[in-house]
């Protein structure tokens, strides 16, 4: 009776050792520099956030770098402030030129990096979220944001790698946003009927609805007589069984 109590607690240890397991192999993989959210649409305007999580045990992230990808330049690129980091902007000439609102722009947007102040940054076990809007994003499936990570003790993560072909997540993964087209333009509403025919589908409408209501209204009377009838029926009956005979 014993042995199968330690059989299957066993199995239970074991089942959990190789769930901690993977999920302990699993995590550090995760901890990489991700764009949330990481889809949007072609042409459109968008609110996106770096996320960095800091995966020392040690140090803080004090610098991160982004470079924007050359083959997709953005016409329109600004940051929001972030307490306790400075961000500087290093811009690049394009040609063509990025058209925004009408305009031709000759130069866009080609990095951003963000400094911590002294004595501060991305502390172990937590993560800083930096926000960038960004627009109108180009005619392109992917954009792909290669950034460094700085500590620091002067380690430096380079989160540089392009998805790798068949799905698979590369070692040191960069943020990718997934861009899609924009959705076709709805189909025109039908067009209302004109004259004659408008009014002839109206008395018609009316017609037809006055029809239906008069036909309810007969057979609810026709119901409701009937109901009366067998109700009287009924009492009848009642009234016959409890005569008391002579």
């Amino acid at each position: 009776m014993i042995r199968p109590r330690r059989t299957a607690t066993a199995v239970v240890l074991a089942l959990g050792a190789t769930a901690a397991l993977v999920l302990g192999l699993a995590a550090p993989a995760a901890a990489h520099v991700t764009i949330n959210p990481d889809e949007a649409t072609q042409g459109g305007y968008g609110r996106f956030a770096f996320r960095v999580p800091n995966e020392s045990d040690s140090a803080n992230t004090v610098k991160v770098e982004v470079t924007l990808p050359e083959d997709a330049p953005v016409g329109s690129v600004s940051t929001m402030p972030v307490a306790g980091w400075t961000v500087a902007v290093e811009r690049r000439a394009v040609d063509p030129p990025v058209e925004v609102h009408g305009s031709q722009l000759t130069e866009v947007v080609s990095k951003l990096t963000w400094t911590a102040a002294e004595g501060g940054g991305v502390k172990p076990g937590e993560f800083q979220e930096f926000p960038v809007s960004m627009g109108p994003l180009p005619q392109v499936d992917t954009m792909v944001f290669r950034t460094l990570q700085t500590y620091s003790d002067g380690n430096v993560q380079r989160w540089i790698e392009p998805p790798a072909p068949g799905g698979e997540e590369p070692q040191d993964p960069a943020p990718v946003l997934q861009l899609t087209a924009a959705d076709a333009a709805p189909s025109a509403a039908p067009t209302a009927a004109s004259g004659d025919d408008a009014a002839d589908d109206a008395d018609e409408d009316r017609a037809e609805g006055s029809g239906t209501a008069t036909g309810l209204g007969v057979a609810g009377l026709v119901a409701g007589l009937a109901g009366l009838v067998l109700g009287g029926l009924a009492f009848a009956r009642t009234r016959r069984g409890t005569t008391p005979t002579s």
